[in-house]
């Protein structure tokens, strides 16, 4: 016979789990309490949560049974797994209620209840019990709070006297449970609350700070709850932003201990905060309360979304599996006895919705009428661009249908040996590729020297400059190339004039390049130049201005170059001239024609050792000027990057942009918002960061830093972020490692072929040797008489010979032609291997 002492819910990973303590009829008289678990996940065909896995763990064989109950359950962060875990505080009750023992339970991968921690209590737990990251459990009892964790091994006490407790969590890597509370004072002074001290206790570390800068002084004694949204240490100081629930059923929002805003709630009592993140409808806080009722508030508004009552629980989660979360609320009278939930329902109140018998549990307060016209405007404002592109779509139409006619009518006319009738080009927008007649080269010449100037098919250098990062110095130039000649193998070189001697001194460095105005990532080099051949087009929309630098025809591009300071600072201040090399192509078929270097004077830098090195982009990178642009690129080539492939297939990997901003010292950058800037503390600790979300469940990483150590320390805090079936496979590595590896395997795969090539031609000689020795053998004669000995001579000679010819062997002409050719393939392999490993490394320019 089962009795069901008492029924909770968690959810993680978009399941349901379910608890429940039961007491069964052992052998010998005895009873056995079980602790019993069920997890459901839900099927949108079958509008319905079924059963994913079950178990049960014995909590007490003793003959006087004890009496078994669930104190409380909830998902935590296991520090030593780095995983959020089920956690399940159980207690077992002697009959004549001396002692209470109490175990912490937690639920693993394999579905399996593993006891994490026990302890006794000389009394019940019954004030503020809260399970926290560790796991940590804390609670209060007789006006002291009490914690213990796997890391305290043993029960402890908050060492200050606090009263009005409130516990939350800070989302940092250290420091994150903390205990708010008034300094205990007389009954006299109680009352008045500027006698009385606000304080904060980190329960990580035992560390005592300002409890205002959380939450002011007068709402700390109000407060029923709270929920944290974000903190940051910034210039040894705590910035926050926090929600919390006070008695007088109001949900208030601080900034930095500030009230910023303020909504009445619909009920009071208030148990929990929860956030609801829908993506780009934005986030939800759901309130629940102690009868039973459930509140949804908008959190960018601050204002009522919706309303339930008869609600025993609420849970936050992607139940449903599409990368965002929904709340799940599970409706009282459910059945006990079974592990199924007969009433709830799944809502985002922004279009996701799942529920049983839905006329029950209809939500009371429906969208506010703002909420609806914030809607219509969005609709209204992608209505209009959507339309606006198609009729620039309808637009293109037209003028190639009419192209079309004239092209077909044209081609009638020669047909039919009449003379075609053209209309005037620029009555379709467009221009031709070339002209009739000499006449209308003429005008079309005059047309164009009078709207645009001369243009040179060399790159026009606009701006040079130079930036010291640590102990390496980068040079960078911008170009602007106007001509549909390719410009391609673009490198910097650096010639140092101190004016000691006659002969510039030719400085080693390392050159990229990189397409403006988008700030282009480290590893495009000047070796990849499929991108500077464009597809050619018949025709092309007619330009308004073509010295607008924003023309089709013209290009900008930033080529840095990254030298070692050592060989420069040989005096205290050096002069350098900058070079620019590219190899200037007549045509597009770079194959066939024949490319002829050019050398451009691009300027010259002056390097001063007592000049400010602090970058601009350091100092503030909100800024927007050409000046950060530049340091944003000096950054970029002198940093060494990585890249990585980041898949969760089970569940959505999160706001992982949102987490990387949330980290000390972590400030996007203004002049490329693609970009974060991760500055905590020195140069070594430099790191640019960018993440590009490409689904819910897939993503890639991209990470520039000069130390590998702390790129692996960031991977590190990120795993503890991403769930647990998460996947990192790195994709890119330093630039220059891949040229290098293809050079490497070139480099094998040459040596290997030459290697097979000449064994294949040693023993085809040998066994063509081996043959003619067998023959010989076969009829060698018996040194038995003159004419025998004489034979056997001629054998030895041929011996002797053939020994010889196998240390210098002779192969057939043939053979070695073929040889030869198949080593030039291979060679002209490992040559263009070589050369891109050139270009991508440091070039030592004669």
């Amino acid at each position: 016979m089962e009795r069901y002492r008492s029924l909770h819910r968690l959810s993680l990973c978009g399941k349901i789990i379910l608890f429940n303590c039961k007491r069964a009829t052992a052998t010998n008289d005895s009873e056995r309490s079980e602790l019993i678990f069920c997890s459901l996940s839900f099927e949108r065909k079958d509008n319905a949560f079924l059963i994913a896995a079950e178990g049960a763990a014995v909590i007490s064989r003793k003959r006087s049974a004890h009496r078994v109950e669930i104190v409380t359950c909830k998902c935590a962060i296991h520090v030593q797994k780095r995983v959020a875990t089920p956690c399940v505080l159980v207690t077992k009750k002697s009959e004549k209620g001396g002692s209470f023992q109490y175990t912490l339970l937690t639920l693993s991968s394999s579905n399996r209840l593993e006891p994490c921690m026990e302890f006794k209590l000389p009394y019940e737990m019954r004030e503020n019990v809260s399970i926290l990251r560790g796991p940590t459990v804390l609670w209060s009892h007789a006006g002291n709070v009490f914690y213990t964790s796997l890391q305290a091994g043993e029960v402890r006490q908050v060492p200050i006297p606090l009263s009005h407790i409130v516990v939350g969590e800070l989302p940092l890597h250290k420091e994150q449970i903390f205990v708010l509370g008034l300094q205990n004072v007389s009954e006299q002074s109680l009352n008045n609350q500027s006698t009385s001290k606000a304080l904060g206790y980190f329960v990580d570390n035992g560390h005592v700070f300002d409890g205002t800068i959380i939450l002011p002084h007068p709402y700390i004694c109000i407060t029923r709850c709270v929920f944290v949204l974000s903190a940051e240490k910034v210039d040894g100081g705590l910035k926050s932003a926090v929600v919390a629930a006070t008695f007088n059923q109001q949900l208030v929002y601080f900034e930095n201990g500030i009230v910023k805003d303020t909504c009445q709630l619909p009920f009071g009592q208030t148990e929990n905060i929860q956030l609801v993140n829908t993506g780009r409808n934005g986030c939800l806080f759901v309130i629940s309360f102690h009868q039973e009722h459930v509140c949804a508030v908008w959190k960018e508004t601050f204002q009522i979304a919706s309303h339930w009552s008869g609600v025993s629980s609420v849970h936050v989660d992607d139940f449903v599996g599409c990368g965002t979360d929904q709340m799940l609320l599970c409706f009282k009278d459910q059945g006990v006895t079974r592990h199924s939930l007969d009433k709830f329902l799944i809502t985002d109140l922004c279009g996701i919705s799942y529920s049983s018998c839905q006329d029950n549990i209809a939500p009371e307060t429906s969208l506010l009428p703002e909420n609806y016209l914030l809607t219509l405007q969005a609709l209204e404002s992608r209505l209009q661009s959507g339309l606006t592109v198609l009729q620039e779509l309808q637009r293109e139409v037209r003028v190639k249908e009419r192209v079309l006619q004239q092209s077909v009518q044209a081609l009638t006319d020669v047909v039919s040996e009449r003379e075609p009738i053209f209309t005037q080009p620029e009555q379709e927008g467009l221009i031709a590729l070339w002209d009739c007649d000499d006449e209308s080269k003429d005008e079309a010449l005059d047309d164009k020297t009078q709207d645009m100037p001369a243009v040179s098919s060399k790159p026009q250098v606009d701006k040079l400059w130079h930036r010291i990062a640590g102990d390496r110095m980068v040079v960078g130039v911008i170009l602007t190339t106007d001509s549909p000649v390719p410009v391609a193998s673009v490198s910097l070189s650096i010639l140092t004039e101190t004016g000691q001697s006659s002969m510039p001194a030719v400085i080693q460095t390392q050159s990229q390049v990189c397409w403006l105005p988008a700030p282009c990532s480290s590893s495009s080099s000047s070796s990849s130049s499929a991108s500077l051949f464009p597809e050619p087009a018949a025709k092309r929309s007619k330009p308004h201005s073509a010295s607008r630098p924003n023309d089709l025809n013209t290009r900008r591009l930033a080529v840095t170059a990254v030298t070692r300071l050592t060989p420069l600072l040989n005096s205290g201040c050096v002069k350098c001239r900058v070079m620019l090399h590219y190899v200037h192509r007549r045509d597009a078929f770079s194959v066939v024609s024949n490319p002829t270097p050019v050398v451009l004077h691009c300027g010259q830098v002056t390097l001063d050792i007592r000049t400010d090195f602090q970058t601009q982009l350091l100092k503030n990178p909100k800024l927007k000027t050409d000046e950060v642009k530049e340091d944003l690129l000096s950054l970029m080539a002198v940093l060494e990057r990585w890249v990585f492939y980041i898949d969760s297939p089970d569940h959505s990997l999160g706001d992982v942009d949102g987490w990387i901003q949330k980290r000390v010292g972590c400030k996007r950058i203004e002049v490329s918002p693609q970009y974060l800037l991760l500055n905590s503390s020195g140069p070594s600790a430099l790191m640019l960061l960018h993440w590009h979300q490409i689904t819910p469940f897939q993503g890639e990483l991209s990470v520039h830093s000069s130390s590998q150590l702390q790129m692996l320390q960031f991977l590190d805090s990120l795993l503890a972020y991403l769930p647990v079936s998460c996947s990192i496979q790195p994709v890119r590595s330093t630039r220059g490692q891949g040229a290098a590896q293809t050079f490497s395997l070139a480099l094998e795969k040459e040596v290997v072929s030459l290697r097979e090539c000449a064994s294949l031609l040693l023993c085809e000689e040998e066994e063509e040797g081996k043959k003619k020795k067998s023959l010989e053998h076969e009829d060698s004669p018996e040194p038995v008489s003159v004419k025998g000995l004489q034979r056997c001579r001629e054998v030895w000679q041929r011996d002797m010979e053939r020994s010889r010819m196998r240390l210098s062997p002779l192969v057939d002409v043939g053979k070695y032609r073929r040889l030869t050719q198949s080593m030039s393939k291979v060679q002209l392999d490992g040559d263009l291997a070589a050369l891109l490993n050139t270009l991508c490394s440091a070039n030592t320019l004669p």
